[in-house]
């Protein structure tokens, strides 16, 4: 068994560590040597927002957050719910957050269990065997009381007066040098569990590098195809190419011969690209494409590269795609092109208004037949998305469209998009999907669906967004990835996720991870990383193009990354290339018998 520590944290300067990220359930694993932070010292489980008669959110965070062993199987959670700058929560006075999970990485919101009127100090709870309930402690205006909590899922009960042992409120004693820590909880989880917290929460890293010891050949591209095999710490693997010195190998002379190598690695500085934004990369017709929206001019142009290779692509000169003057209707606020093909034809998906914000509408580009995309003119003038039966996909002026997507999924085609309302009242952004006409991309097949509300506090951090919608398929899953929260230095990137063979246009099929997977806390000198695009080179490696800030205050610029999987199959976006080959690992050494 391993000790888990729950806490929150002091919250630090609003562009590094807003409240509504420290007011949230951290974990760590404590061993000999002390504590553990996970997830870079983040949160996990975040309490979700309250919804209004008008669309509007309402903010929460958490306090005080403790975990316990439900009676048949798992673990449940109870804090205190708190408003969005964690102070007292109008709406949950004397009530608790309940929630459960089996593994401390996934987690299920019941609701709220009122206990009293007052506001709640500290709470408690254990399952009593003897009496077939949870017996929920806690303590308000100073008195400790007694809940007894006789239906989790209902969370009905009553309150009574005594009880064998009476009020059991733990107000913990706990030390530790976690940067901020809040200490509230410590319980004890399984081998298994610490273990899977481990290879989930703590970015995994190159351990060691396998070749064969030896191997049979008869030419050159035969030594080619000799690869390396790359171990992380979380035992998940990747084939790697390696650049080998056969220059002391006669191919002419049947024989044994020791050959060195070195881990080919793509190098990728960050920034690739300054005042780059939003990028994508596309692999089309044997090469690679990238755009981006342009911050360098206030967004009223777009410009495309060409290469033959990803590297390639970042010193590749650019070539005007789109302004803001050529066309009418297609003013300023270029935004988030994206390269898609659809049924076998190449789009670009952006954003575009007339001049005004308030008119930023999705828009889509169409490449001729057999056209050259760095040719501007084999590009169609941009044409608004519309519904299936041809009506505006919102109300111009008082709701925007923006981020729109495009994959393809067991044969059908859809679209994920941003959109927000801002009258009568700003609602925030929210994911929408529908499916797509192949035929005619300018249409939808089916009315939009809800997908996402920015409802947990690091998707509402200094406002309410959920958008930069993007497919990564990985067997039978279907992975998106998306943004939140304000385009700064607390921009954060999380996941949906479903299994094939289910209904995408179903929200409840959908699993949305509690917490984000990429934040300005897991690369040193890259702040408000987020609009992912990926895209699968010719070694069938997936690439991650992003955009961060290289300083808190500096311009949104273009970084790559290769997307590693981990021992479960889950993306992981913050394995940088130090971690991904240890640089003391790469050189290598084979044998080859020279047939």
């Amino acid at each position: 068994m391993k000790t888990l520590l729950l806490y929150t944290r002091e919250p630090l300067d609003s562009a590094i560590y807003d409240p509504k990220l420290a007011y949230s359930m951290h974990i760590a694993i404590k061993d000999d040597a002390g504590y553990t932070a996970l997830n870079h010292n983040s949160g996990v489980f975040f309490a979700k927002a309250t919804d209004n008669a008008d669309g509007t959110l309402n903010s929460k965070t958490l306090r005080s957050p403790i975990a316990f062993k439900l009676a048949d199987g798992g673990y449940g959670i109870m804090a205190v719910r708190t408003n969005e700058i964690g102070a007292t929560d109008n709406e949950s006075v004397g009530s608790v957050l309940v929630a459960k999970t089996e593994d401390f990485i996934s987690y299920t919101e019941i609701g709220l269990l009122k206990l009293v009127d007052s506001e709640i100090q500290a709470i408690s709870c254990k399952y009593c065997e003897s009496g077939k309930a949870y017996k929920v402690c806690y303590m308000a205006d100073n008195v400790c009381k007694i809940f007894k909590l006789t239906d989790f899922e209902a969370l009905s009960g009553e309150a009574v007066e005594s009880c064998p042992g009476g009020c059991e409120v733990n107000v913990p004693n706990i030390s530790c040098d976690i940067e901020g820590a809040r200490p509230s909880c410590e319980i004890e989880g399984s081998d298994e569990i610490a273990e899977c917290l481990i290879k989930k929460l703590i970015t995994p890293v190159n351990v060691e590098i396998k070749v064969p010891d030896e191997t049979d050949v008869k030419c050159p591209g035969c030594v080619e195809k000799i690869t390396a095999t790359a171990i992380y710490s979380d035992g998940s693997t990747d084939e790697k190419r390696v650049d080998w010195d056969i220059s002391g190998v006669d191919f002419s002379k049947p024989g044994r011969y020791e050959i060195s190598g070195r881990v080919h690695q793509d190098h990728f500085e960050f920034p690739i690209a300054t005042n780059r934004a939003d990028p994508c990369v596309a692999r089309w017709n044997g090469k690679y494409y990238f755009i981006a929206t342009n911050d360098a001019d206030g967004n009223h142009t777009l410009y495309i590269r060409c290469a033959d290779s990803i590297p390639e692509l970042v010193n590749a000169p650019e070539v005007l795609l789109l302004d803001s003057e050529t066309y009418e209707g297609i003013g300023g606020l270029l935004w988030a092109p994206e390269f898609h093909e659809v049924d076998g034809r190449l789009y670009i998906f952006h954003a575009a208004t007339p001049g005004e914000f308030f008119h930023e509408e999705s828009h889509i580009m169409e490449l001729r037949e057999g056209g050259d995309p760095m040719v501007r003119s084999d590009w169609s003038r941009p044409q608004r998305i519309t519904k299936a039966d041809g009506s505006e996909l919102c109300e111009a002026g008082k709701v925007i469209t923006l981020d729109m997507t495009c994959f393809e999924w067991q044969s059908e085609y859809y679209v994920i998009w941003s959109q927000r309302q801002f009258l009568p009242v700003d609602q925030g952004a929210w994911l929408y999907i529908a499916k797509l006409n192949p035929k005619n991309p300018r249409r939808l097949l089916t009315e939009p669906v809800v997908l996402s509300k920015p409802d947990y506090s690091w998707a509402n951090n200094h406002t309410f967004v959920d958008e930069g919608p993007f497919s990564l398929i990985r067997g039978d899953k279907l992975w998106i990835s998306f943004s939140s929260a304000a385009v700064d230095s607390t921009y954060v990137v999380s996941f949906l996720s479903i299994d094939k063979g289910m209904d995408l246009l179903v929200p409840e099929n959908w699993t949305k991870a509690n917490f984000p997977s990429m934040t300005s806390r897991c690369v040193e000198g890259e702040f408000g990383t987020g609009h992912n695009a990926y895209v699968i080179d010719e070694d069938g490696k997936v690439w991650n193009t992003y955009h961060a800030r290289p300083g808190i205050d500096a311009p949104r610029s273009s970084g790559i990354r290769r997307v590693h999987f981990n021992i479960y199959g889950e993306p992981v976006l913050d394995m940088t290339e130090e971690m991904d080959i240890k640089p003391e690992l790469r050189d290598v050494k084979t044998i080859i018998n020279v047939k």
